[in-house]
């Protein structure tokens, strides 16, 4: 009887002992399941459709619906260079959803894309899908928790959202002038000259298929960021061989001037 009265009184003591991260993440848990289930409903596959294609979808990122359901946030680098209009290929987007038979593709036009940050809105038709809110990235603080969900690579493994948890690790320059001339290479050179603007980089792994992906709030589900797989990274580790492990995301402040010239 006595170590049946002593166990409870031994877990208060172990509870007060967890780092304070590991209860943290544990609410988190307990918290997003409702959150990114909203997000998901917001999140989109962002390509190109050929109706004589095999498949007639051509799956180049993840895309998420802000404003007035009816605009598409994603990277630039996502958007096709050129389109075939000898086969009547058109930039859009695609719908997931519990059924595969009722996918859904929608026309989308581009409306204002701004390479500096590698960001762009699209325009898509029709009715209106759940919109994501987006929050001033300036109050976002190292440490914080944040989930993003998108298509990781979404052509192999299907449109089926898939949400990642970290952590901002760290707020950092996307250039940083390197110690020797030698190891300067054109887009850094062409980024310190422009302005090396912070970036936001997390301890999650993103795949191909990440990009564009909505970096939120676990409680609110309200956008701070843009996961970015090739703009950032092939300017912060222009001297690796390798690509690290390491994500990174556009802040959503640029997300949100470029918002400012769509209206």
């Amino acid at each position: 009887m006595p170590s049946t009265v002593a166990i409870p009184g031994i877990l208060r003591r172990i509870a007060l002992t967890l780092p304070l991260w590991l209860l943290a993440g544990s609410a988190m848990g307990q918290d997003a399941t409702a959150t990114i289930e909203r997000v998901k409903g917001a999140v989109v596959a962002v390509g190109t459709f050929e109706r004589t294609r095999t498949p007639p979808f051509d799956f180049r990122g993840t895309g998420f619906v802000v404003g007035d359901g009816t605009l598409v946030v994603t990277n630039a680098h996502v958007l096709p260079g050129v389109l075939d209009t000898t086969k009547l290929e058109t930039l859009g987007i695609l719908v997931p959803g519990p059924d595969p038979d009722k996918i859904q593709f929608r026309e989308a036009k581009r409306t204002a894309v701004d390479p500096g940050s590698d960001l762009a809105v699209l325009k898509i038709g029709g009715a209106t899908l759940p919109a994501l809110r987006i929050r001033e990235s300036d109050s976002v603080k190292e440490g914080q928790a944040v989930l993003f969900t998108g298509f990781p690579i979404g052509a192999a493994l299907g449109l089926f959202a898939a949400t990642h948890r970290g952590m901002i690790s760290a707020i950092t320059p996307i250039a940083i002038p390197q110690a020797r001339s030698a190891e300067l290479d054109p887009k850094t050179i062409r980024r310190l000259t422009s302005g090396a603007f912070p970036i936001f980089q997390l301890d999650a792994t993103a795949y191909p298929g990440n990009s564009g992906s909505p970096v939120y709030d676990p409680a609110t589900g309200e956008v701070l960021g843009v996961i970015n797989m090739v703009f950032v990274k092939g300017t912060k580790e222009s001297i690796l061989a390798q690509p690290s492990g390491i994500t990174y995301a556009v802040p959503s402040k640029y997300l949100q001037d470029l918002l400012q010239k769509v209206r």
